[in-house]
C-alpha cells in the first residue's frame, strides 16, 4: 500500500541529480513566467521549454507531462516558504516572537505573490496524488503556527484550547494568502507594512479574546 501523502516522483531519463535539480530549477522558473501570462491550460510544453531556455526534447529527459511540470511548481513554491519559516526559532513563546513570526510570514507571501496565484489557480489540474501531497504541505505550514501559539499558551502568553489554536493558526494562513489573492486591490489603499500591522493587531486581539 503507498505511503499517505508520499512525494510523487517526477520521472527522467537523465541520471544526474545535479543537472536534473538545475534543468528543473529552469524550468519551474520559466513555467512560473509562462502560466502567468498563459495560464498552465493555454501553455503549451513546447513554450515552457523554450521559457525554460532549452528544447522540447531536453524537457522531456526531465518530465512526463505538462502536469509534471505544475507539480515541480508547486512543490518548489511550498519548499521556499517553508524553509524560510521553518529557519524561524521558537524559543520563549512570547507574544512578540508570534508577531516576528507572522511579519516574516507575509512578507514571505508578498515575495512570492505570482507562485502562490498560480498554485492555487490550478492545484485541481495535478493528479490526485499530487493534489494530497500538495494540501499535506499546506497543513504543515499551519501546523508550524500551530507549535508556536502552543509555545506562547504553555508560556502563560496566551489561554487557548487546541480547538481554538487550530482555528486560529488555519485563520493566520489565509490572512497571509488574501495579501497574494488581493494586493491587486489592497495596495491601492494600504502598504504592506499597513497591511501586516493592521492584521497582526487584529489577530492578536482576537485570540487574547478567547
Amino acid at each position: 500500500m503507498a505511503e499517505k501523502n508520499k512525494k510523487p516522483q517526477v520521472q527522467s531519463t537523465v541520471k544526474d541529480e545535479n543537472l536534473i535539480a538545475i534543468r528543473r530549477e529552469q524550468m519551474i522558473q520559466g513555467a512560473i513566467k509562462l502560466f502567468k501570462e498563459k495560464g498552465f491550460h493555454r501553455a503549451t510544453t513546447r513554450e515552457i521549454a523554450k521559457a525554460a531556455g532549452f528544447s522540447i526534447g531536453t524537457l522531456y529527459e526531465y518530465i512526463r507531462t505538462k502536469e509534471d511540470v505544475l507539480y515541480l511548481v508547486c512543490d518548489s513554491i511550498y519548499h521556499h516558504a517553508m524553509e524560510r519559516l521553518s529557519s524561524y526559532e521558537i524559543k520563549a513563546g512570547t507574544i512578540e516572537e508570534l508577531k516576528e513570526m507572522i511579519r516574516e510570514y507575509f512578507l514571505q507571501i508578498d515575495s512570492m505573490v505570482d507562485e502562490l496565484t498560480i498554485m492555487y489557480q490550478e492545484t485541481k489540474s495535478l493528479s490526485k496524488e499530487a493534489q494530497r501531497y500538495v494540501f499535506a504541505k499546506e497543513f504543515e505550514m499551519v501546523a508550524t503556527f500551530e507549535r508556536l501559539l502552543q509555545r506562547c499558551v504553555q508560556s502563560g502568553e496566551l489561554t487557548m484550547t487546541e480547538q481554538q489554536i487550530h482555528m486560529a493558526a488555519n485563520n493566520l494562513v489565509v490572512q497571509g494568502q488574501s495579501w497574494a489573492f488581493r494586493k491587486w486591490a489592497l495596495h491601492r489603499q494600504h502598504t504592506l507594512d499597513e497591511y501586516i500591522d493592521m492584521q497582526t493587531t487584529l489577530f492578536i486581539s482576537g485570540i487574547k479574546g478567547f
